[in-house]
């Protein structure tokens, strides 16, 4: 959620820049504007009207002493509370309209962000070099199928289309990369979070997922209670709420959590036809990164965890590009994003394998995160980023197209021959 001191403050300069990312916002900023003048009105009436209330009370006891009639005096107040009612009705009112209106706003991007979407996205730096192979490479569909890692039809048999199984090497070669990816954050200093796989609907408010995106989750509804939940689409959407309505203390900061989770996402449309197999799904598995930070700490957390993204890319020995997204392509919540973009063969191109964002202070002023500061006791709002480090359903088309050898088996990276136990993953 945005600030709307900063809105009220600063409207052009807060609809110039929502209109980089496409947004145009002019009528949601004047209806803010005009809510809050309301809003401020009406408690000053209802003031007023409390203080005139105060007044009037204070004469029943001395009209009382003097033997004069009290009755219009108790009708007055009874007036003046009618008055009362009908204001905060309305103010109720208006604070609901309010705040609808300031979680529907996306988050503010940074200002060095370009405008517009994909085509203004910037190649940061590149690692290593395409990968060139001597004979005719097979796709990740057709080595995942010939040396039993993938299930796609079966997949497909229990859940319809978007859904696969991964089977003996493969399954085994899934829980390498985790336990990699686990055992790196760990050794960073990282707390591992498993958290739950269903969450309430204020998780995906916090997140800044709802109200807006609310259809592009899987929703679960309890027969037993009137309380609907969500699977999540990312371990993000849980961490994010892990200290809503929370005051940390600075030497709580910064939290540097890491957490593994299946994610469940309702992909709309039909898949591209270079987006076979697993690269597209509903489920698939994630190692999710995410820091709560002291504002002015909030470039540094960034920076570490787009290195933290890299090195595990890196270690896997894929060459790579690294992409500041243009305003647009950034998420609704996130202030800044860095793509890391592993190169597939077969796709002729570039797919994200980590997304590293900074959501500045917008998570934590609608989950009311904040943090009290030593020096002066006042508090204020802490920063929220996440990275994946790393989605699975990618790395692993890409590790065994760029893997692969002429007869069909594919080379296991070094980093993951400890936990699978063989150089080569062969039929």
């Amino acid at each position: 959620m945005l600030d709307i001191k900063y809105i009220k403050e600063n409207p052009d300069e807060v609809i110039a820049r929502l209109a980089k990312k496409g947004k145009d916002a002019k009528a949601e900023i004047e209806q803010i504007l005009a809510l809050d003048g309301e809003r401020r009105a009406l408690i000053a009436e209802t003031e007023a009207i409390k203080a005139e209330q105060n007044k009037t009370n204070k004469l029943i006891p001395v009209y009382k002493k003097e033997g004069k009639d009290v009755a219009p005096i108790f009708a007055q107040m009874k007036e003046l509370s009618a008055k009362t009612k009908a204001i905060d009705e309305r103010l109720k009112e208006v604070d609901v309209q309010l705040t609808s209106v300031m979680l529907g706003l996306p988050n503010l991007p940074d200002e060095d962000l370009l405008p517009g979407g994909k085509e203004n996205n910037e190649p940061l730096r590149y690692y290593g070099e395409p990968k060139v192979f001597d004979f005719e490479p097979k796709n990740h569909v057709d080595l995942c199928t010939s040396l039993g890692l993938i299930d796609y039809d079966r997949g497909t048999k229990l859940s319809g289309s978007g859904f696969w199984i991964y089977r003996g090497m493969g399954a085994r070669l899934e829980w390498a990369l985790l336990n990699y990816f686990i055992d790196t954050h760990l050794s960073d200093g990282y707390e591992l979070i498993l958290p739950p796989h269903m969450l309430e609907y204020e998780c995906g408010v916090t997140a800044g997922q709802f109200p807006k995106f609310a259809d592009e989750v899987y929703k679960i509804e309890n027969p037993t209670d009137n309380r609907s939940r969500y699977m999540l689409p990312t371990a993000e959407a849980a961490l994010a709420s892990l200290y809503r309505n929370e005051i940390l203390t600075e030497a709580d900061l910064p939290k540097k959590l890491v957490s593994y989770t299946p994610c469940f996402r309702r992909e709309a449309g039909s898949y591209r036809s270079d987006e076979r197999g697993m690269v597209r799904g509903h489920q698939f598995n994630k190692v999710e990164m995410f820091q709560y930070t002291l504002p002015e700490k909030s470039d540094e957390a960034f920076d570490e965890l787009v290195m933290k993204a890299e090195n595990l890319v890196k270690g896997l020995g894929f060459h790579f590009r690294t992409v500041k997204l243009a305003a647009e392509d950034c998420s609704a919540s996130m202030a800044r994003t860095y793509d890391i973009e592993i190169n597939i063969p077969s796709m002729n191109g570039y797919k994200e394998v980590s997304s590293v964002s900074n959501a500045r202070d917008y998570q934590a002023r609608r989950g009311m995160i904040r943090v009290k500061r030593e020096a002066t006791g006042k508090t204020e709002f802490v920063h929220t980023l996440n990275g994946s480090g790393l989605a699975t359903s990618r790395i692993l088309p890409a590790l065994v197209e760029q893997n692969q050898l002429a007869d069909g088996s594919v080379v296991v990276p070094e980093v993951l021959r400890k936990y699978l136990g063989v150089d080569i993953i062969k039929k």
